[in-house]
């Protein structure tokens, strides 16, 4: 067995490996995998930034840590509202949804937001260690993050309606009962 043909197996096997891994958790997982990696080179590139510069200390990397943990968490409770989501649009809507279904929205779009967050300090930490950054890949991080920021998670289809509803003005008007206004209703 010559080079190429050991060479072109070890692909087929990787790609293999890669095929079935995304098929056992779609791209979802693929996303919190890139995340990790960022969160795990974000700490390392921050640890030796400081190192280099000589402010490394163990209660400021430690405080890095327990800042990722809180983006874990963060994400679990995205992922937490998108089970919420999916299960009482499943037991109480199904019939509305004609056909649609809940994906893992949220999970998805607080993951993005981190890794764009993420990658904007690994390239701060890349430029305190020397590295000169080009002014477009800042920009571009910035720009993505801001989009992950203000992306809404609802397909238009999906978001409730103004509804016209009859209120008997008399039986607020007398100011006993504090009613709030809701943005959705419209009076009539």
């Amino acid at each position: 067995m010559n080079i190429p043909d050991k060479a072109t197996e070890i692909k087929a096997f990787l790609a293999a490996i890669l095929t079935f891994c995304t098929a056992l958790w779609g791209w979802l997982g693929w996303t919190v995998i890139i995340l990790i990696a960022c969160m795990a080179l974000d700490w390392i590139t921050g640890s030796w930034a400081a190192r280099l510069k000589g402010e490394w200390s163990s209660a400021i990397a430690r405080a890095g840590l327990w800042h990722k943990m809180g983006e874990v968490v963060a994400l679990l409770v995205a992922a937490l509202c998108d089970i919420a989501v999916h299960v009482v649009l499943n037991s109480t809507a199904a019939d509305l949804l004609n056909g649609w279904t809940y994906g893992n929205y949220m999970t998805m779009l607080v993951a993005v937001w981190y890794i764009f967050t993420e990658l904007g300090s690994i390239i701060e930490n890349a430029g305190k260690m020397g590295a000169p950054i080009p002014k477009w890949l800042s920009k571009t991080v910035a720009v993505l993050r801001a989009k992950a920021d203000s992306v809404d998670p609802l397909p238009e289809e999906v978001k409730p309606e103004r509804v016209d509803v009859d209120i008997d003005k008399d039986l607020l008007d007398d100011g006993a009962i504090p009613v709030p206004k809701d943005p959705t209703i419209q009076d009539k």
